[in-house]
């Protein structure tokens, strides 16, 4: 359950916000010798204003492949290159945009949630095999299925939390 809250955070985290994070970046695959290999091996991040990027691949023959992976991506920014250094100008926000931003923030959580009720319901379903051979008893079975919904219930509200972060972060402008 804790790396479903994990996997939420991240996914949060890449969703992009008014300000610049390196963490949107996180799932950009970028063709580099014929293979996809994540951004983050090929290059360093630097955010020297609010709505800027600066992408410095270690390789500076891997510049234009840079540029042209982050143009293809879903993050809406056009980036330009000046043979050394790919820089991203992210837009500001549209409220269209914040409102889609906030329904994939959503559908995000609810992928999270969704994940914690599956790994309860795994569990629970261990445990009632273990009932039903004799190894715990009917009391012990009850306690742990409360003890589960209790660690289910706080594991969904971690989500929650951070749903509610993540639109607050959206909403400001």
């Amino acid at each position: 359950m804790e790396a479903a809250v994990a996997h939420a955070r991240e996914e949060f985290a890449a969703i992009r916000t008014g300000r610049a994070n390196p963490a949107m970046f996180n799932k950009i695959m970028v063709e580099y010798y014929g293979t996809p290999t994540p951004l983050q091996q090929l290059a360093t991040f630097q955010v020297p204003e609010a709505r800027t990027v600066l992408i410095v691949p270690f390789d500076k023959s891997s510049v234009n492949a840079v540029e042209k992976a982050v143009r293809d991506s879903d993050l809406g920014v056009n980036p330009s290159t000046d043979g050394n250094v790919v820089r991203c100008v992210l837009p500001a926000l549209t409220e269209e945009r914040r409102k889609e931003y906030i329904k994939m923030a959503k559908a995000k959580a609810e992928e999270g949630r969704i994940a914690v009720r599956n790994i309860r319901r795994a569990s629970n379903d261990v445990v009632k095999k273990q009932q039903k051979d004799k190894e715990i008893s009917e009391d012990d079975l009850t306690r742990l299925e409360k003890e589960l919904d209790q660690v289910t219930k706080r594991h969904v509200e971690q989500i929650d939390t951070l749903l509610k972060d993540k639109e607050q972060e959206l909403l400001e402008i």
